[in-house]
């Protein structure tokens, strides 16, 4: 057995086997390109590992190359993408976590990028473009379950309060009120029932006496609108009759102004003339001689007489 030819045929398949694997190390025919980006997670990336597979609606187009946190703030979680070069990763793209399968292993998923949308470029040199990132499923049904659930706890809290002892107490006296009330009604059906047949006759009874006394309502509205025309008639004849009186006043303030004092200068004479009249009637009754030679001279009393001589 020719050992030299045995050790040289191992060496050149331990080169061979160096080679296939550096080829495959290297992406196949020649070193692939790759782009660096970057997302900020601000949830839990428990699952994910580094060479984790990134995918682009599904498509393996990289992986994941450091998982590291935030210097700045811990809460965030700084992924670092190495992603094939001439991946459309655009400004509207946007970064999941997610799950595959019943294993639970976990990738990035890229989604979005429409046409119109610009490439996302680095914002400074040296610093990986940054992805948005939106919550995982995980995530939003974490945050629904967490609002169900502080929902639910103050909905225990009302219903706790809410049955109280005291307030359970109350529901049974409402309950034996009602109880009470309904063997009440019960026990008057007959007396409710003859109630509510008379209310019928009434409301019957009472469409038939607004139906008769339509027509009365419409007289007397005919009335009203005669008595409305008798006032505006009234008014009208108040008006001129106001006119007549004062018509009437002028003409007795003339009179009075020029008739009053010939009247009163007539009725003087008149009395003048009555008191001769009643002389001469006088004269008459004691004899026609008075008529003719006038009164006889009274005879002069004592101490009347004029003294006799040439005056002093």
């Amino acid at each position: 057995m020719n050992f030299a030819a045995v050790g040289a045929f191992v060496l050149v398949l331990l080169g061979v086997f160096v080679a296939g694997v550096l080829w495959i190390a290297s992406g196949g025919n020649g070193r692939q390109k790759i782009d660096l980006y970057q997302a900020i997670e601000t949830e839990s990336v428990s699952g994910l590992n580094v060479d984790a597979p990134v995918k682009y609606n599904g498509v393996d187009v990289g992986t994941v190359k450091a998982i590291d946190l935030d210097p700045a703030n811990p809460q965030r979680v700084r992924l670092l993408f190495a992603l094939r070069r001439g991946t459309p990763v655009k400004l509207d793209t946007l970064a999941v976590l997610k799950t595959q399968g019943l294993t639970g292993i976990a990738f990035v998923e890229l989604s979005g990028g429409s046409p119109t949308s610009p490439l996302l470029i680095e914002s400074a040199p040296g610093v990986p473009p940054t992805i948005t990132t939106k919550p995982s499923l995980s995530a939003r049904l974490e945050n629904v379950l967490g609002s169900v659930l502080t929902k639910l706890d103050a909905t225990t809290t009302h219903i706790d309060a809410l049955l109280s002892a005291e307030n359970l107490s109350a529901v049974r006296s409402a309950l034996a009120d009602i109880s009470a009330v309904t063997r009440t009604v019960a026990a008057r059906k007959g007396t409710i029932d003859a109630g509510i047949v008379s209310a019928a006759r009434t409301f019957d009874n009472s469409e038939q006496l607004s139906a008769e006394l339509r027509p009365v309502v419409a007289r007397i509205g005919q009335a009203a609108s005669a008595v409305q025309t008798m006032a505006g008639d009234a008014g009208t004849a108040s008006t001129q009759a106001a006119g007549a009186v004062e018509t009437v006043g002028g003409e007795v303030r003339r009179f009075s102004a020029q008739t009053l004092p010939e009247m009163r200068q007539l009725l003087a004479e008149l009395n003048l003339l009555s008191a001769s009249l009643r002389r001469i009637t006088a004269q008459a009754e004691r004899g026609s001689g008075g008529l003719l030679l006038g009164r006889e001279a009274v005879p002069e009393g004592p101490g009347e007489t004029p003294p006799k001589g040439p005056p002093p």
